[in-house]
């Protein structure tokens, strides 16, 4: 059976977050500049963990060491998902016999240094950054927020639809049939997990998408028309409201 390509789109919940936020991973020697970590223990050097802080750059307690170490950045604070994400997302190997495998032939290239090695280090990176977002999603939380509305059954289905379409112009019948639900229903299980209106939640992530686009080089203009505003005066203003500087302060500081 061959899968329909737009089928498997619309239940991809990270095919959005990693066409706006490029996953980059770069590989490092140093325990305070990783942020993605294979770790074992310090007497015997075998991979037990690994070990991934979006946001943060994490110390390892002496009875651990770094056998293989990566500078992941996936959009930083601009990312909604890194911001969604836990502090820290532990991989135990003994669970995850894949990511063993995995965990191993990173070290084998990191202590090789044969040709190509940085290259597949890096694709190796991105493969396990995207593995363990998607366990933090299983996982989902106990605290409302994105993370939450992508592990719900039915409110992801929403989600990835305005992800995937924001500049549609999306009624929140439409919404609420795309999650199986009412529109009743919808709008109080979206505030209850999401902890936030499905209006706003979309309007928050248009803005998001334009601040990124801004940042990119184009005009304030296009942007506007591409992220669903009638214009480029009513995306100015609710873009100044949101992020409490005018789009053009994003256009001057997208090489920083």
């Amino acid at each position: 059976m061959i899968e329909n390509p737009a089928l498997a789109r619309s239940h991809d919940r990270l095919a959005a977050f990693l066409e706006t936020f490029p996953l980059t991973a770069v590989p490092c020697e140093k325990v305070g500049q990783a942020n993605l970590l294979i770790v074992g223990s310090s007497t015997e050097r075998q991979p037990t963990e690994i070990l991934f802080r979006p946001r943060v750059v994490p110390d390892l307690p002496e009875a651990k060491v770094m056998l293989a170490g990566t500078t992941v950045d996936f959009g930083g604070s601009i990312n909604p998902l890194v911001g969604a994400l836990p502090e820290e997302i532990t991989l135990p190997l003994a669970e995850e016999p894949h990511l063993a495998a995995l965990a191993v032939l990173v070290i084998d290239e990191t202590e090789r240094r044969r040709c190509g090695s940085a290259a597949i280090r890096e694709r190796l990176a991105e493969v396990v950054v995207v593995l363990a977002i998607r366990r933090a999603i299983a996982a989902g939380t106990v605290n409302a927020g994105l993370l939450m509305g992508l592990a719900h059954p039915k409110l992801h289905s929403s989600l990835v639809a305005m992800h995937d379409a924001p500049a549609r112009r999306w009624r929140i019948e439409e919404l609420a049939a795309i999650a199986g639900m009412g529109r009743s229903r919808f709008i109080c299980e979206f505030a209850t997990t999401v902890g936030t209106t499905p209006v706003s939640y979309l309007n928050g992530w248009r803005l998001t998408l334009g601040r990124v686009r801004l940042r990119a080089g184009k005009s304030v203009k296009a942007t506007a028309a591409s992220v669903g505003f009638g214009s480029a005066a009513s995306f100015s203003r609710a873009y100044s409201r949101h992020f409490g500087h005018p789009p053009s302060e994003s256009r001057e500081a997208k090489g920083g």
